[in-house]
């Protein structure tokens, strides 16, 4: 046997080594990010214990396109982040979240249709100490994008700017920074069954070598950063709605309890208030929705997942919510449906977060929130109750799931 094919099979038997190591520890870190869901902060609440399970494992293929199957900025690819199947870090209900990896020392051509979602923004963000990165490092926003005729654009991301020929119709620049690790696309929908999503695509300028090769390395440094990814953001979420539970029904932006910069919603941070809620109670939250361009309530648990839009009223905005005659916005929140003209459902936990957006606004104001029995509802606002029949709430239903469909395709 020669030396070449003795070297060959020392290398196939290193490989072969390699990979059932780093399978072997991407599933002992996977178990052990389970014990999560049983942290002593966590929910006392069997529904919200097996969501939190849920989450872990649909987190892992968020981590495994972000840390191996779209992690080389030499060959990005423009894909969604969330969807009605994988969420987390509080995902807006009326969003598709586009993103795509870069090197901020390298020059990107993105092109497409911009589409017509009532809110469109797009950022180029730092890496940091947060599972969505640090800070923003350049923001473009729908109304000042540069479109041609037919909603086209062309957007070079650099770190030096274009040349001066580069200016015109549907010509735009945004520029990087050394430490830029990501480009993000957010569309918020408001009329969920005629707005159009973009279609866009991406291309390194500074590279042109064939793609890489994918091999036992490649996987093994994959699978070690997926499963980390999967416990530090979990982790990281679960440990700031702690912050939030401390003040339950008062509602808080991201920056007046954090100080770890993240890639916030340009234009209008959220703000957040946490909820307890067991089966006997229900919520009534009041506020006059400002003059904006987008506003938008979102509802989720305690693992900063929104709740199963597709079946379930886990949202209103600007859009489709039904306002008093004065312009004021009520919700109720209740593990029954009364009837309430906008109702938000628990789907079955007790605790959780709701989300108040109000984006390129006049001002920005904090819900009213008061907690009282389900037959004090009954009796003390029983003018709030059946308003919407069980008819019309079906109804409603299936529009929100054509939405859908037309948002992420069939």
């Amino acid at each position: 046997m020669g030396t070449s094919e003795d070297d060959s099979k020392k290398q196939f038997e290193q490989d072969n080594s390699l990979l059932r190591e780093s399978w072997a520890e991407f599933c002992d870190s996977l178990k052990q990010s389970g014990d999560l869901v049983f942290r002593d902060s966590g929910p006392q609440n069997s529904v919200s214990r097996a969501t939190g399970m849920r989450l872990l494992a649909r987190n892992i293929s968020l981590a495994m396109q972000f840390e191996m199957e779209n992690c080389n900025p030499d060959f990005p690819e423009l894909l969604h982040y969330f969807d009605p199947l994988r969420k987390q870090g509080g995902d807006n209900t009326d969003a598709l979240y586009v993103g795509s990896p870069i090197n901020g020392q390298h020059s990107y051509r993105i092109w497409g249709q911009r589409g017509s979602a009532a809110y469109f923004a797009i950022t180029v963000l730092e890496d940091g100490n947060t599972p969505w990165g640090g800070g923003v490092v350049a923001t473009l926003l729908g109304e000042n994008l540069k479109l041609d005729d037919d909603g086209n654009f062309e957007l070079i991301v650099s770190p030096e700017p274009e040349p001066e020929n580069f200016a015109g119709p549907g010509k735009n620049w945004m520029q990087s920074s050394p430490e830029s690790y990501r480009i993000t696309f957010r569309q918020f929908f408001a009329d969920w069954l005629n707005e159009e999503p973009m279609t866009a695509q991406i291309e390194c300028l500074s590279h042109a070598l064939p793609h890489p090769h994918f091999t036992p390395q490649a996987l093994a440094e994959g699978l070690q950063k997926s499963a980390h990814w999967v416990n530090s953001s979990v982790a990281y979420w679960a440990t700031m709605i702690d912050k939030w539970k401390v003040q339950p029904n008062t509602f808080l932006s991201y920056g007046e309890l954090e100080k770890n910069k993240i890639d916030f919603t340009p234009g209008g941070a959220p703000i957040i208030a946490f909820w307890q809620l067991p089966k006997d109670q229900a919520l009534i939250l009041r506020v006059q929705p400002p003059n904006a361009e987008y506003w938008a309530v979102e509802f989720g648990n305690y693992w900063w997942e929104t709740m199963d839009y597709r079946y379930h009223f886990s949202s209103t905005n600007c859009h489709h919510a039904r306002l008093e005659r004065d312009g004021e916005l009520i919700i109720v929140v209740s593990h029954e449906d009364l009837g309430a003209n906008n109702w938000l459902d628990p789907c079955g936990h007790e605790e959780g977060y709701v989300t108040f957006r109000w984006i390129g606004s006049d001002s920005y104001p904090k819900p009213a929130c008061k907690q009282l029995s389900v037959s004090e509802l009954r009796t003390q606002h029983s003018g709030l109750l059946g308003k919407v029949s069980a008819t019309e709430r079906n109804a409603d239903l299936k529009t929100r799931r054509q939405g859908i469909t037309r948002r992420f395709g069939s």
